[in-house]
């Protein structure tokens, strides 16, 4: 929420006779800004489990319901949170929540876990290709999705039981090197732990050297 929002009371009742048509809102409030410069605002201190990873945190809020009105668009009723932490090691924040029975910690834990989401969802589009699904069903997306979490996973533990050795080496160019191996590194290192079976269903078995150069083809294919 922009701290110069503007915010109204609701709007009063309508009184029998009146013409013209019906108020939508009621008189202007304070905008938050305002708000936290002024004087007689109560601040209550807060304790936030979870805090964007670093564990509790405590902050200090202040809030209280409003009207929320933009040109063109209908009346919204909202409760506002201000969010301010004493020791400054964090901007400002300002939460709004169109439930107005919920309470400020229930806002204020939401959106902490609202941001852990979207960090975990940019995290899978730029590293695990979430957004390369084509299906055409939501269904089959809500389906995909999970599969793909849930792959990543299993190779991560799968990983961790090879080998230091293999699970460090990271594939490299003469113009690009490594300095951590990636996600699609460990894909390799743990396919190639499954291909050491060899070749079951060939009669003439390669040379070593020449299993090896297959074996890093297909685990590096995409």
């Amino acid at each position: 929420m922009r701290l110069d929002a503007a915010f109204y009371d609701p709007a009063p009742p309508r009184r029998p006779g009146t013409n013209g048509r019906p108020r939508t809102k009621g008189g202007r409030l304070p905008n938050l800004s305002e708000v936290l410069k002024g004087t007689h605002t109560r601040w209550q201190p807060v304790m936030v489990q979870g805090w964007y990873g670093e564990g509790e945190r405590e902050v200090e809020i202040c809030t209280a319901t409003a009207v929320w009105r933009h040109g063109g668009m209908p009346i919204v009723p909202i409760r506002w949170v201000l969010i301010r932490n004493s020791q400054q090691r964090f901007t400002l924040q300002a939460l709004l929540c169109t439930n107005l029975h919920r309470t400020p910690d229930q806002i204020l834990g939401w959106s902490v876990q609202r941001w852990q989401l979207e960090v975990t969802s940019q995290e899978t589009r730029a590293h695990l290709g979430v957004e390369t699904q084509r299906q055409w069903s939501d269904l089959a997306i809500a389906r995909t999705t999970p599969c793909l979490l849930a792959l990543f996973s299993l190779v991560t533990l799968l990983a961790a039981q090879l080998r230091p050795s293999e699970r460090e080496a990271a594939a490299s160019s003469a113009w690009y090197r490594k300095q951590r191996p990636t996600f699609s590194d460990i894909l390799a290192a743990v396919r190639r732990h499954l291909a050491r079976t060899g070749f079951p269903h060939v009669t003439a078995q390669p040379r070593p050297a020449l299993q090896r150069a297959l074996a890093y083809a297909i685990c590096h294919a995409a």
